[in-house]
């Protein structure tokens, strides 16, 4: 039995759309506070820079992130339809699957070597297609390792201008320093809190779809074992095991052809009984025929041949 979830990249993304839209509801309801803390009394465009650098980070990997989930959905419902097809014994089991799919590629990859009658090596396989499927969430990956470092990066230089504006407080003993550390904090608050939830919002489906991979990878090759390599695997155990079942076959038939020889030669002695009982009766009606001809002879006082009636 293969343990496959045909469905679970379709309810990542429902979860991800009921997640969205609730933190959609928790950024309006908490507009004012974030007015004031990213967009107000803002004495520089860092924070507005950096922000934008890591949401524009976040959106680019989510782009990428909801597109490789929509891929992997086709791919677990061209799964699903060749289950259905081979558990209905469709000899095409191939029947409406796309030639792009990974279940397709795997089979005719199989069905090309055994062909050629070499040797299927179902791990080599396996690694070529995780090295294939790998370079498809590089991008994610990528961005998963950079958001928080991008936060950390937004506090340094937020600290940066903090440190400017107590060196200028110390020497001039001017409000501007003081407005310049306050809005060096305030930025580097920002940018870390900016960066801790797309890191966390991200991170999570990141790992849910690793998760989605491995689900089809890990079906594929549940696939591959027990329903494509007995199709197109031809080893000496298996032909050992074929030739004793061969020899069974063979056993039971001669078996049976004992059996029906058996009742031939039953059917045959029941034939000869019953010819030999129907001699019988033939004989027998024959002299009653032949007594009944004399009966009838003495009544009607009938010579004994039939040419002494001329006479």
């Amino acid at each position: 039995m293969i343990q496959f979830k045909s469905n679970y990249s379709f309810n990542i993304l429902l979860r991800l759309i009921v997640v969205s839209i609730l933190f959609a509801v928790m950024i309006f309801y908490n507009f004012d506070y974030i007015q004031n803390v990213y967009l107000k009394n803002q004495l520089t465009n860092t924070g507005f820079f950096i922000n934008g650098f890591i949401i524009a980070l976040f959106a680019l990997g989510m782009a990428k992130l909801i597109s490789s989930l929509f891929y992997y959905w086709r791919e677990e419902r061209a799964i699903g339809r060749f289950l259905i097809n081979v558990n209905r014994d469709n000899p095409l089991p191939l029947e409406s699957i796309h030639k792009k799919s990974l279940i397709y590629n795997r089979f005719v990859s199989m069905q090309n070597i055994y062909r050629q009658q070499a040797t299927i090596n179902q791990s080599a396989l396996a690694a070529t297609m995780v090295a294939s499927e790998s370079t498809r969430l590089s991008l994610p990956r990528f961005v998963s390792n950079i958001l928080i470092l991008t936060g950390v990066f937004g506090t340094i230089i937020s600290l940066s201008i903090a440190l400017a504006g107590a060196s200028s407080l110390i020497e001039n003993d001017g409000i501007s320093g003081m407005g310049q550390v306050i809005h060096g904090m305030s930025t580097a608050l920002s940018t870390t809190t900016t960066a801790i939830v797309c890191y966390i919002f991200f991170g999570y489906f990141y790992l849910k779809l690793t998760d989605v991979q491995t689900n089809l990878f890990s079906a594929i090759e549940q696939i591959s074992s027990q329903h494509l390599i007995p199709r197109f695997s031809v080893k000496n155990e298996n032909m050992n095991h074929q030739l004793v079942e061969l020899i069974k076959s063979l056993r039971q038939t001669v078996a049976n052809m004992q059996l029906s020889q058996k009742q031939y030669l039953q059917v045959a002695d029941n034939v000869n009984r019953i010819t030999t009982q129907y001699d019988e009766r033939i004989n027998g009606i024959a002299d009653d025929m032949s007594e009944m001809k004399a009966i009838l002879r003495q009544g009607f006082r009938l010579p004994e041949k039939p040419d002494q009636l001329d006479q």
